[in-house]
């Protein structure tokens, strides 16, 4: 009768560590599949970032929209030149009537980045009646709210977007959000695409921008680092 009613009591240290063993196979395959679909959807949205990158899209829109860059005393930066030479070539080419500029300032800059880009534009010959410049903005997303609320006001609705490569599917999918049929054309020169190091850190930069605009709908610039 004592070794009977002894018997189960003895099993209970084994099922014990049965049940603590099998929770630990539950959660390293839970923390390994975790780790694995961020993982892929990390890459998958560097690989997006990528390839849309590669779009050159010239057809014709309401639109050029440059996203402003840095500025200093109304010249533009390297980044933010080469993204009006784009514009540039883009509206000699005659994708669309007028060229949108975007971008506020600094504190304590004389000059707005849409300023800076509009004085630019017309250096290059652009007449001023067909560049609109938006004075507001201090990140992307910000600015492609400003532009859309522009273009709504003028009755326009289609946009090719201008900046740099890497920029371009975050830019697109903010455009298309502010309800604006958007694509894009980059530019393709400029420190944003000088060096391998500068493609790598602008990928990687905006794979986590997008991933955080995706999960939040805010907007997370982070700090460019190829030289300006």
């Amino acid at each position: 009768m004592n070794s009977a009613l002894q018997h189960p009591t003895a099993r209970e240290p084994g099922l014990s560590r049965g049940f603590g063993a099998g929770l630990a196979r539950w959660l390293r395959r839970l923390i390994t599949g975790t780790v694995l679909m961020g993982l892929v959807l990390v890459g998958g949205t560097a690989f997006r970032v990528w390839q849309v990158a590669r779009i050159d899209d010239y057809t014709k829109a309401d639109a050029i929209v440059v996203l402003g860059a840095a500025q200093y005393s109304g010249t533009p930066s390297t980044v933010f030149g080469a993204r009006l030479d784009q514009a540039y070539k883009l509206f000699r080419a005659g994708v669309a009537p007028k060229v949108i500029t975007v971008g506020g300032k600094q504190p304590g800059d004389i000059y707005t980045e849409a300023a800076s880009g509009k004085n630019y534009l017309q250096s290059l010959g652009v007449p001023s009646d067909k560049i609109l410049a938006v004075e507001t903005g201090s990140d992307t997303l910000r600015s492609i709210e400003a532009v859309a609320t522009a273009m709504a006001a003028r009755d326009m609705s289609s946009a090719v977007l201008v900046s740099d490569p890497w920029h371009s599917l975050r830019t697109r999918t903010m455009a298309r959000d502010e309800g604006l049929e958007a694509w894009t054309a980059p530019t393709r020169t400029g420190p944003a695409v000088y060096t391998r190091e500068s493609q790598a850190h602008g990928i990687a930069r905006e794979t986590g921008a997008l991933l955080w605009y995706q999960l939040t709908h805010f907007s997370a610039d982070f700090k460019y680092t190829a030289g300006q």
